[in-house]
Order: C-alpha cells, then structure tokens, then sequence
C-alpha cells in the first residue's frame, strides 16, 4: 500500500511540473523553470520509492497514464486548452490499457531475479 502512496505523490508532482513547463516558457522565465526542476526530481524520488514494493511495469504504466489524463485536464482547466472528445476518449483507452494490463488472472508470477 504504501508503494501506491509514493506513485500516487510521484504522480502528483510530474503533473505540477510539466503544468510549470508551460509556465516556464522554455525557460525563460526562472521560477517556473526552478519549480519544475524541483518537482521532477522529487517525482522521480517518489517513484523510486514506489518501485521498492511494487513492479516496474505496474508502477511506470500506472504513472504514464495518469500523468497523461492529469497532464490534460490541467491543461483544460487553467491554460484554456481544447479538451475534446477525441481526448477524452483517448485517455479512457489508456487507462483501460493500463488498467487490464496490471490484471492478474492467474495469480501467477515471474521473478527474474
């Protein structure tokens, strides 16, 4: 549980930092290019906290997709951008990948180590 609460955080700042890529403007404008500096290490950190109990293909696929639809609805909602239907739709596919990717049906698992 607690790897989902670092992947959850690591999510939370890669969306805030790519939100002050925006704001940064291709870094000219310094304390958004600072901040998100900063938010994609500590992103980074939390995501590799996650990856010491959960798998790397669970946690990574998990942070792509929602930092993706997280990515997309801030832009919707503070830079003014188009939120179609065609992106709605294409968020749902991801995450409906992501989410039949991580199910296990077999209860069956493969340890490379």
């Amino acid at each position: 549980m607690q790897g989902y609460l670092y992947l959850l955080l690591s999510i939370g700042f890669e969306i805030f930092g790519t939100s002050m890529l925006k704001l940064s403007s291709g870094f000219t404008n310094v304390i958004p290019s600072i901040i998100l500096i900063i938010s994609f290490g500590i992103a980074f950190i939390f995501l590799l906290f996650s990856l010491k109990t959960l798998p790397l293909s669970k946690a990574y696929s998990i942070w792509a997709a929602l930092g993706t639809a997280g990515t997309t609805l801030i832009g919707a909602l503070f830079f003014n951008e188009i939120l179609s239907v065609v992106n709605v739709i294409g968020i749902v596919v991801v995450i409906t990948g992501v989410v039949i990717m991580n199910l296990d049906f077999t209860n069956k698992s493969i340890n490379h180590k």
